[in-house]
């Protein structure tokens, strides 16, 4: 059996690596795609640091460019942005001796990005573990922490969220206003949708914790950090 795990850098994808880990499946790639700055179906920001983040967990991991796709039809361009990573995962089913096994995803509540990995997988002929689907979120929040996920708010986007959220470090407190600015905003307790987006600096997967220095950009609606350097710290 071999396993492939969606792997952005992110707290979502990081805890869907750990669950599967802590369930015994063998994930022998992270695989993280690299998008478009205005993506219809992945993860954006710091995608970069994925390399950093993977050789600190341990597990090789394959780079794939999807880029370049214009439009504004929303499902079209789900679609399209799709491909890359499907031929990616051709391929590699194709080099592994016994052949691609499952994929494992981060996904929350997102049809629209469930739907398309679900049909992929079917395409492909191979499962999808998804830990993350339609679980409650506070429970999903309180168990990152608890099993020692170290979360950074990298950007945001959504009313109610300011720029003294970039870099903040997620913890319970951070969780309760999130909870709080939900009500009042509508914003996702764990950023789906957009709202904000993470990257775990550190976890039980990962031998080094993973260091920053940036700067934060902010438009007076939104903004994200801007990483200057990244490095793996002592163990």
């Amino acid at each position: 059996m071999a396993w492939v795990s969606l792997f952005s850098g992110g707290k979502d994808s990081a805890w869907a690596l750990h669950r599967a880990l802590d369930d015994g499946l063998p994930v022998e790639r992270l695989v993280t795609v690299h998008p478009d700055e205005d993506s219809f179906l992945y993860h954006v920001p710091a995608t970069e640091l994925a390399g950093l983040a993977a050789e600190s967990i341990g597990i090789e991991l394959l780079e794939v460019e999807s880029g370049g796709h214009e439009g504004t039809d929303s499902s079209a361009r789900g679609d399209a942005e799709l491909e890359p990573l499907e031929c990616a995962l051709r391929e590699l089913d194709a080099d592994m001796d016994d052949g691609l096994t499952g994929v494992v995803a981060g996904a929350i509540e997102s049809e629209f990005q469930t739907s398309r990995i679900e049909a992929m997988c079917e395409r492909l002929d191979i499962e999808l573990f998804a830990p993350l689907w339609q679980r409650d979120p506070r429970a999903l929040a309180d168990a990152m922490l608890a099993t020692g996920f170290e979360i950074r708010v990298i950007a945001v986007a959504a009313a109610g969220l300011d720029e003294s959220w970039l870099g903040r470090t997620l913890d319970a407190e951070a969780f309760d206003e999130l909870e709080a600015i939900g009500d009042d905003y509508g914003v996702h307790l764990l950023g789906e949708g957009g709202g904000f987006e993470t990257l775990v600096t550190d976890s039980p997967q990962m031998e080094r914790p993973l260091k920053l220095e940036y700067e934060t950009e902010w438009d007076g609606v939104r903004g994200q950090l801007q990483v200057t350097d990244a490095w793996l710290g002592d163990s």
